[in-house]
């Protein structure tokens, strides 16, 4: 804790003085708020604000504070079995954890089933305090950008805390931890999320978690207007094969790529940059099993270098594939482990289909 300078004895006195004259205008001061916060208001709620304040009540006594070790995270209540929803990252290396409810009561949670490749995790207690109720997963899907969102966490431990904003952005890839792989279909949202909110739900105005909050982008460590969260159509996906595995398998395709810019169609004969250009197939990976083809050469146009002779990967299994990004998106999604997918793509000038039966994510991506 800081201390103020000491300047001698009569400063100290003067100093005492003023401390006190200042506690009795804090214990005044305290007096009046209390009085303030039994008060009735002073004008009729807006309708939104009621309407958020219902959302609260709630809602919040679901969310939980999770400390362990020296990490502070939030969770939310999925089910009547006691299991909450947070982020890999909250519990990564602990075996059990305080979860604090929004009315104090303190349970000791069992970390049951963990993801680092979309920093999901599950933890369990053994009861739930009466009077709480689950939350619903609702449909990340349907989202739209300008649609409100409410945050409900604990923010540098501060319980309970509810921010509002709007989706601000869909379909962001964020980076999967210190995993060499990344999470498509990332919500961004402007709704205020600090350290402490990780794992906590982000709802839509009905209340329904919509999104996991897992981290912001910011260079200071603190909220910078760009908060993000794991949708709930992947929570739908990995939670229940954690609670009952442990642990989850992503389907791998085996390659590494990027959207197509003008230059790098131009220098491929393509006249659209719609598609996922493959740059690099892992060797011995299903995609390179399958005959598809990354970079041949790498040329130079307009000054800068651009990659030439991989294929564009178009369609996947019917699914249009406009970039990169949509690429990693479908085989997160909509693909299993073991699942043979048809993948279109365009080869100097030809439309191929080629035939990927896919496999599990390996820990490392394998040196080339």
């Amino acid at each position: 804790m800081d201390h103020a300078p000491r300047s001698g004895a009569r400063a100290t006195g003067r100093f005492r003085v003023s401390r006190v004259a200042i506690a009795l205008l804090m214990v005044i001061a305290g007096a009046s708020g209390l009085a303030a916060l039994d008060a009735p208001p002073t004008r009729a709620l807006e309708p939104g604000e009621q309407a958020l304040i219902d959302l609260y009540s709630r809602v919040a006594p679901a969310v939980v504070s999770l400390g362990a070790a020296d990490r502070l995270g939030s969770g939310f209540l999925i089910d009547t079995a006691g299991h909450i929803v947070t982020n890999n990252h909250v519990v990564a290396g602990v075996r059990t954890l305080d979860v604090t409810f929004l009315d104090g009561t303190i349970l000791t949670g069992t970390v049951v089933g963990t993801d680092p490749d979309s920093d999901l995790a599950v933890v369990q207690i053994d009861r739930v305090p009466a009077g709480v109720r689950p939350l619903t997963l609702g449909d990340s899907d349907g989202l739209r950008v300008g649609q409100q969102v409410i945050a409900i966490g604990n923010p540098f431990g501060f319980s309970g805390t509810m921010t509002t904003g709007i989706v601000s952005g869909l379909h962001r890839v964020i980076p999967a931890g210190l995993r060499p792989f990344s999470i498509p279909d990332v919500i961004q949202t402007d709704a205020v999320i600090n350290p402490g909110n990780s794992g906590g739900p982000l709802l839509d105005s009905s209340g329904t978690v919509i999104g996991v909050t897992t981290a912001i982008q910011s260079r200071t460590g603190v909220f910078a207007g760009v908060g993000l969260a794991v949708p709930s159509g992947l929570v739908r996906k990995v939670v229940p094969v954690l609670i009952e595995r442990g642990s989850y398998q992503w389907p791998w395709l085996g390659v590494s790529g990027t959207n197509l810019s003008p230059a790098v169609a131009r220098a491929n004969g393509l006249t659209s940059t719609r598609g996922a250009y493959v740059h690099q197939v892992v060797r011995g990976g299903p995609a390179d099993k399958a005959g598809l083809r990354g970079t041949q050469q790498v040329t130079r146009q307009d000054g800068q270098e651009v990659q030439v002779g991989g294929d564009v990967i178009v369609k996947l299994d019917g699914r249009p594939i406009d970039s990169f990004d949509d690429l990693l998106l479908v085989v997160a999604r909509y693909t299993e482990v073991g699942q043979t997918i048809q993948v279109q793509v365009v080869r100097e000038g030809k439309t191929l289909t080629l035939p990927v039966k896919l496999e599990a994510r390996p820990a490392t991506v394998p040196a080339q």
